[in-house]
């Protein structure tokens, strides 16, 4: 299973103090924790991808297809975190770092370059280059990163009206980006898991280097006190119980299929239980650890501004190419730290995207293997290259503003807690909590501990209620950065976004409705029970040990799947044992 840590998750979604702990290690507890393991487990269970594994309940298959739909949206968009970082590692090349100049021709006005000036700040101080003679109020000032990375890399413009083009250097940058991640999945998940033990063990070096110099910083002190001791008035804010839970949600990737896929291709008595504690906490522990590094840089980047802490840049997706830069311009060597850091972030990048992009493939192709498993490398390439179209946008002189857009509307937020809450609904009340466990304890080889099933049943659907219901009761807009509204028209378009995942529970349970035979009662039962060619191992005898669904099985369409029989014409009892299982038949 692959470890999710990209380090820039942890303040590119929330910087808003140590309030922030709180609800994510409830969140985290609570949600995230049990809700991996159900996913993990189901995918173990039945050896099937995350759309196909929700025909446990047939009726709520849309469950299926509104998280892979969210891998989708997660897949156009989050892959251009990759071209920056490539962006980056490019200009960490260059004699002078680019990002700590004040007189290059995307600096303005406002640029203070602080290791030129090195004075305490006494409200005012002077520019440099061809702005010597100009005195400003330092509160106004921006350092030489955040100019580089919001004139030079993003060259962004006022707002989302503002399209603009597509920046040359960005689209070839996020070509780079996605054959990358073609040569990467291409052979499969097993050389996949391989590259993924170097892309999550190099970064730690990297990261703790980078921390130990940034905690000798002046105002580091500051930015880790801010980091730590908690706002308590901030707990009242929806959103923050909204970021703790999608953050959660988002790094450990629960909610998006994925999970369901990748565990798919376990074996049937790996011990899950082991696998999500060491995930989850490794996961978490490693983005706690990242923030400090991140806090102290802003420490620091405060004391040079004379800001407050909170003050000191807008929280967002490029939070982390701020301050880190603004670090490793500090150490000795700056250029061999910032060629270390870029190629860091790159592997994690790598890591998540390819994972992604494998646990939707997994989906698909596990619906409509005739069609896509034989041609595995020709089929990932025509996704890859529609992916690249999509995220175009995301790199126009707009291309932030649908960034973020996209980010807080189509695959976080709402739509990870809206999946979420329906997945505990349907194991817990519609395929039966009972039943699941039963299933657990035969692929286990233990009785599951009683805190998985309370939290299934009871703790995270509760939590999942309250948190969507509080933020939506407290909508106040969205926002990019402290100073951005969005205009309607953009909120809509977010919400759309939303829609366009959230909406097919809703619509597939009506289509399993219409298409099912018989009577009402007769539908009812034939929409929430598993179909018959499912493996249910542990819940009747008659069922081999070894038994897998079977090829044909897994070629079904969705025109067989309300018609009461089993894809091969037998009766709802239990299907025969084949020679091949569905890990042979994923591989080939």
């Amino acid at each position: 299973m692959n470890i999710d840590v990209l380090m820039e998750q942890w303040p590119m979604r929330s910087c808003i103090s140590g309030a922030f702990l709180i609800p994510y290690t409830i969140c985290l507890i609570l949600l995230g924790i049990p809700i991996f393991y159900m996913e993990v487990g189901l995918g173990q269970y039945l050896g099937i991808g995350g759309i196909s594994a929700w025909q446990i309940a047939p009726a709520f298959k849309g469950v299926g297809y509104a998280s892979a739909t969210i891998a989708c949206m997660l897949n156009i968009y989050y892959i251009v975190i990759i071209a920056w970082s490539l962006i980056y590692l490019f200009f960490s090349f260059f004699p002078t770092l680019p990002w700590t100049l004040c007189d290059a021709n995307w600096n303005d006005i406002f640029c203070y370059d602080y290791s030129y000036h090195n004075t305490t700040n006494n409200g005012t101080a002077f520019c440099t280059g061809p702005y010597n003679n100009v005195t400003i109020n330092m509160t106004d000032s921006e350092t030489p990163s955040e100019q580089f990375w919001n004139n030079a890399v993003l060259q962004i413009s006022d707002g989302i009206h503002e399209i603009g083009s597509v920046i040359w250097y960005l689209a070839l940058a996020l070509f780079i980006a996605w054959a990358l991640t073609y040569a990467c999945i291409v052979k499969g998940v097993k050389t996949t898991g391989k590259i993924v033990w170097f892309t999550t063990t190099f970064p730690y070096v990297v990261l703790t280097i980078l921390l130990i110099r940034a905690c000798t910083l002046p105002g580091a002190e500051d930015g880790i006190y801010y980091y730590l001791v908690p706002d308590w008035s901030k707990l009242l804010e929806a959103q923050v119980w909204v970021d703790a839970g999608s953050q959660i949600f988002f790094s450990l990737g629960v909610g998006i299929s994925s999970l369901i896929s990748l565990g798919s291709y376990n074996p049937y008595h790996n011990n899950i239980v082991i696998d999500t504690l060491v995930v989850c906490t490794v996961n978490c522990l490693t983005s706690f650890y990242g923030g400090f590094m991140v806090f102290a840089t802003l420490g620091f980047m405060a004391w040079t501004q004379g800001v407050e802490v909170e003050d000191v840049v807008d929280s967002g997706p490029g939070l982390t190419f701020i301050t880190v830069p603004t670090a490793i311009a500090e150490m000795p060597g700056a250029q061999f730290w910032a060629v270390l850091f870029f190629i860091m972030l790159l592997l994690l990048g790598l890591d998540s995207q390819f994972c992604v992009v494998e646990g939707f493939y997994t989906c698909i192709a596990d619906e409509y293997p005739k069609y896509l498993r034989s041609k595995r490398p020709l089929c990932l390439f025509i996704v890859c290259c529609v992916y690249y179209l999509l995220a175009l946008p995301c790199i126009t002189n707009a291309g932030m503003y649908f960034f973020t857009l996209m980010d807080g509307y189509g695959a976080s937020g709402y739509v990870l807690l809206w999946v979420a809450l329906w997945e505990c609904i349907v194991i817990s009340y519609v395929y039966g909590v009972k039943k699941y466990l039963k299933g657990m304890t035969h692929m286990l080889k233990s009785k599951p501990n009683w805190f998985w099933p309370a939290c299934w049943c009871f703790i995270s659907p509760c939590i999942l209620i309250f948190i969507q219901l509080f933020s939506f009761l407290t909508y106040d807009g969205f926002m990019y950065g402290e100073d951005y509204t969005y205009p309607v028209w953009g909120e809509v378009l977010g919400w759309l976004m939303a829609a366009f995942s959230m909406h097919w529970i809703l619509t597939y349970f009506i289509y399993a409705y219409i298409v099912s035979p018989g009577n009402y009662k007769e539908r009812w039962h034939t929409m929430i029970h598993p179909r018959p060619w499912l493996n249910l191992r542990g819940l009747d005898d008659d069922i081999p040990d070894d038994y897998q669904p079977t090829k044909d099985a897994m070629m079904m369409t969705d025109d067989d799947d309300f018609d009461g029989e089993s894809p091969t014409g037998s009766d709802n009892s239990a299907p025969p044992s084949y020679e091949m299982t569905a890990i042979e038949i994923k591989e080939t």
